[in-house]
């Protein structure tokens, strides 16, 4: 936490602001709206996975402007897709391409905005791209892990795509997805599958695991292993079970609202969370995987939005039951993170 608060935050705030003033710069106004509400209202996503930093503070200056670009090309783009009137799958599809490019040192830059009448960012979305790119080539054990960091962006890419489509298409799409690619988390449902799809935590971890000199291959695959789906299906599948009623009123798909009732949901996201902590047994420096999973926890279940959810206080309490640290960072996190 001192290295968090003394190293990685101030660094990321600085990064934050050379990207804000990039998005002034953007001369279309939709683009520039898009692009200035991701970057603000969704902040706390780039401290969150610049966290990873800590774990290798003599990287930090190549992890935090790498994940903090990455993260803002996520949050824009999600704002673009979630926000626009386009219901083009073809659209998302050549957007989220940056996010591929981003993690492929070696591949071009692309008309990002082809299938879209806004197209005049003044080089944003490219120049977020490009940071990406020069960062990873500092990454001495990157080819280890370029594989399953363009995995993870691939299913990331093609979760955006699928459920920002058409409303009535959406279920049935993702239904076909998931069984194209259920081998890879045979233990989860379908929504379940779909959730840990949407974390980009797991390639945050593969870079941070690529800052290492030393990695190995069969580090990585336990990494990927802990992260996808158990990790990142946490992280996303509490972001969706605070937004229930938000969603529920604006009519937007929710990943926690296909589960029997209350209580399966609960024994659900119970059992993510245990497999979570069990995976990461497994991996280097594992006291730091717990603070990040109890701090997910804490993190979402100190929302504001819970308190008005009966239904999802229950299900957080049961959450923290057996685990202390999850509630000491649930005090902390209620008594001072929120009026940062």
């Amino acid at each position: 936490m001192f290295r968090i608060y003394r190293f990685v935050l101030p660094e990321v705030k600085n990064h934050l602001q050379y990207w804000k003033e990039a998005v002034s710069r953007i001369p279309d106004p939709e683009l520039r709206k898009q692009a200035r509400d991701s970057i603000t209202t969704k902040e706390f996503h780039c401290i969150g996975g610049s966290v990873y930093a800590s774990a290798n503070l003599h990287m930090r200056h190549v992890l935090i402007p790498l994940i903090v670009a990455f993260q803002t090309i996520s949050d824009y783009l999600d704002n673009l897709c979630d926000r626009s009137t386009s219901l083009d799958a073809q659209d998302f599809r050549q957007l989220h391409l940056s996010m591929l490019d981003a993690v492929d040192p070696s591949a071009p830059i692309h008309d990002y905005y082809a299938f879209r009448e806004e197209h005049e960012d003044a080089g944003y979305l490219n120049d977020l791209v490009k940071t990406c790119q020069s960062c990873i080539c500092l990454l001495p054990s990157y080819a280890l892990v370029a594989d399953p960091v363009k995995e993870l962006v691939s299913l990331y890419c093609d979760l955006q795509v699928y459920k920002h489509i058409q409303r009535d298409l959406r279920e049935a799409k993702l239904y076909d997805w998931w069984q194209k690619h259920k081998e890879l988390s045979p233990q989860l449902r379908w929504n379940e599958f779909a959730a840990a799809t949407g974390s980009t935590l797991g390639m945050f971890m593969l870079f941070l695991a690529a800052s290492n000199r030393q990695l190995q291959q069969d580090e990585v695959e336990q990494i990927k292993q802990a992260y996808f789906p158990y990790v990142c299906g946490l992280h996303i599948l509490l972001d969706y079970l605070i937004d229930q009623e938000e969603d529920r009123v604006g009519g937007d798909l929710n990943f926690c609202s296909y589960y029997e009732n209350k209580d399966h949901m609960g024994e659900r996201i119970a059992f993510v969370v245990e497999q979570a902590r069990l995976k990461t047994l497994c991996l280097e420096h594992p006291r730091f995987h717990r603070m990040i999973i109890e701090g997910l926890l804490a993190l979402y279940l100190s929302d504001p939005k819970v308190k008005g959810q009966q239904k999802v206080k229950q299900i957080s309490k049961r959450l923290m039951r057996n685990s202390p640290l999850t509630r000491m960072f649930f005090w902390i996190n209620s008594l001072f993170i929120r009026t940062i």
